[in-house]
């Protein structure tokens, strides 16, 4: 598959489309260029610590106007996959405010007292009482399931513990690590992607400056993958790496002259 031929682009946020609070030049124009050829594209973040309002009040600060149907978060993935496969189960979620709203739109109960199942999302008000509680489910048997698998989250300080974080400690407790992970580079999201768009893998390619997760999602799922140097990845981290990208550019706007 060239690029000439992808008709959506899966394109990841952070360390991609903008870095921190910052827009990566380029980007917009990227944007306007898709649109011009006809082609669509889909947000596609990891990040279960916020939803599709944030990032739309988020990319319109940065200058791009979007609908909230363009942005496909870790939680909203999560949510699609419990309803075909727990459906009707009451839920413990670990996570902030944003995720349980997500819940709240899909119609799934929380339930923090009496859970059939457990969700894990980046939790950014994380606390032991919560610690303890997700513990004592995950230790109970009860099915369990996470958002993503990132160990850190990208600040303009650094990183941020992630999920993965979450996921360590949790099974350095219980001894389990969840039966089911739905975002990247995992086929849950791929596949709420597909309903999102209307397109199958074969016509999107995923974009992102991750390994891990963006340019594995691609080579595991057939779709084009292409990594972008604006982020997390070096040279040196590309060079030592078995996952190898299809295609690799400096930013999106080094993609606008063979789009």
């Amino acid at each position: 598959m060239r690029l000439q031929d992808v008709k959506c682009f899966l394109l990841d946020m952070d360390g991609t489309f903008y870095l921190g609070n910052n827009i990566i030049p380029g980007s917009l124009e990227f944007i306007q260029r898709v649109r011009e050829t006809g082609r669509d594209f889909l947000f596609l973040t990891n990040n279960s610590s916020h939803n599709a309002p944030f990032y739309v009040q988020r990319l319109a600060r940065m200058g791009l106007e979007v609908d909230r149907s363009k942005i496909l978060t870790s939680g909203e993935a999560t949510c699609l996959k419990l309803k075909q496969l727990y459906p009707g189960k009451r839920a413990f979620v670990l996570g902030n405010s944003f995720l349980l709203e997500e819940f709240a739109e899909a119609g799934i109960a929380v339930d923090m007292e009496n859970p059939e199942i457990v969700v894990v999302g980046y939790d950014t008000t994380l606390d032991y009482r919560k610690m303890t509680d997700v513990c004592d489910f995950v230790r109970a048997g009860l099915p369990y399931i996470a958002t993503h698998p990132d160990f850190n989250c990208p600040t303009e300080t650094g990183f941020a513990p992630d999920i993965g974080a979450i996921m360590a400690f949790i099974e350095a407790s219980t001894g389990r690590r969840p039966e089911l992970i739905v975002g990247k580079p995992n086929a849950g999201i791929v596949e709420a992607a597909q309903m999102r768009t209307g397109r199958t893998n074969g016509e999107m390619a995923m974009v992102g400056d991750r390994l891990y997760t963006d340019i594995e999602t691609g080579l595991r799922s057939g779709m084009l993958s292409i990594l972008v140097m604006s982020g997390e990845t070096t040279e040196e981290m590309l060079a030592a790496s078995k996952t190898v990208p299809d295609l690799k550019y400096g930013r999106l706007a080094e993609m606008i002259p063979e789009l």
